[in-house]
Formats: structure tokens, sequence, C-alpha cells
């Protein structure tokens, strides 16, 4: 069948058009905080709890007698406290947009008395719980089968969000998809994976 030369620039910019929008529509929604601002990579934001009197935003614990490691990341008992402010990063760091379910560093945005990251990565299985916690240690980028353990999600849930841990840096690689929920260990709140989602809302710091 011959295409009329006149009509073929037309098909082409038809063709292209089309292939923009599908690609637009592919990209997921981008998450926005409590202003209905999006989120943005570098920029410091609060992770606080939807549901009132249980506890504040996020921070930094020991376990134990022990001052070192800070690496438990806990929620705050007080629902004043709004704890560290942290930043994203999601794979794709020229992203500026961070966007659901798109793998990403999450960072505490404090420096730690101990010699460590403050990124979050997902703890060894504790026997004695039978839970996987959400700590700090963890590497920023390089996505792959290494750095497993460093990479989040965020999700819609209902109206809010939750967070999830679900990595897809590694196509071949066997993980664990799970909601980070909070796990009450010797009445400290601590995130670990659970069936039950710790339901978050954004603010900017």
């Amino acid at each position: 069948m011959k295409i009329n030369q006149f009509f073929l620039p037309f098909l082409i910019l038809a063709i292209s058009s089309n292939s923009f929008l599908s690609s637009a529509a592919e990209s997921p929604p981008a998450v926005v905080d409590i202003a209905g601002k999006i989120l943005r990579t570098g920029v410091d934001y609060y992770i606080l709890p939807v549901v009132r009197g249980r506890g504040g935003g996020l921070t930094l614990d020991s376990i134990g007698d022990k001052t070192c490691p800070l690496d438990a990341v806990v929620q705050e008992q007080n629902e004043i406290n709004q704890g560290l402010p942290l930043t994203f990063t999601p794979f794709n760091a020229k992203k500026g947009v961070i966007r659901e379910s798109t793998d990403l560093n999450i960072i505490f945005s404090a420096n730690s008395i101990c010699v460590q990251t403050t990124l979050w990565k997902l703890g060894d299985y504790d026997e004695k719980t039978g839970k996987y916690f959400i700590t700090i240690g963890g590497n920023e980028g390089n996505p792959g089968r290494e750095t497993l353990s460093n990479w989040f999600k965020i999700e819609k849930f209902e109206r809010d969000y939750k967070l999830v841990y679900c990595p897809t840096v590694c196509k071949f690689c066997k993980v664990i998809c799970k909601d980070v929920g909070i796990f009450i260990q010797d009445g400290v709140r601590r995130l670990a994976l659970s069936d039950v989602p710790f339901k978050v809302m954004f603010k900017k710091a």
C-alpha cells in the first residue's frame, strides 16, 4: 500500500505524539505532602502517622543498653514530636519527582553519634521476634542485587500512603514483598515488615 507523501509527516507526528502520551501515562502518580505539593528529591520531609494518638514521627534509637549502634528506625512515643527529617532518592536519581510504587532510598537528614550511614535498609531476620526490622547503614544508589535491602517504596493506601519493602531493582532476585508497620518491642515502637501497614503522610521540614 502506498502512502501519499503529503500525509507522511502528519503520520510520523501522530505516531510520535501517541508514543509520548503513552510514556507519560505509564509514569506512576507523584507522591504529595500534606500541603498538596509534590515530593522532590533532596528536600527534607517528616514522615508522620495519619492516625492520631499512636506516636509521632520517625527517629533513631538503639536497642538494649548499648549507645551504639544507633540503628533502629523507631516512631516517637509522643505524637507532638515530628522526629527527624528525611530525604528520598529514587533509583533514577536524575528524576527529581518522587513517585508512587517506585524504588527509592530513604535517608535521615541527621548525623549519627555512631560511625554509620543513616540510609534505611532491611535488617536480617530476628529469630527472637520473628520480624524483619528496618535499620540504617545502607549504601545509597547502585541499584542491583548487592543493594536489595536498601530500597523501599511509597504506595497509595486508601486516601493516604504506606511504606512498602518490595524492591524491583534486580529482575532475577527473589525478594520479600511486605508492608512496613509498627512492632512494639519493650515499649519501643519499631518499624518492621508487617501485615498491618503504617499509614503515613509527609510534611515538608
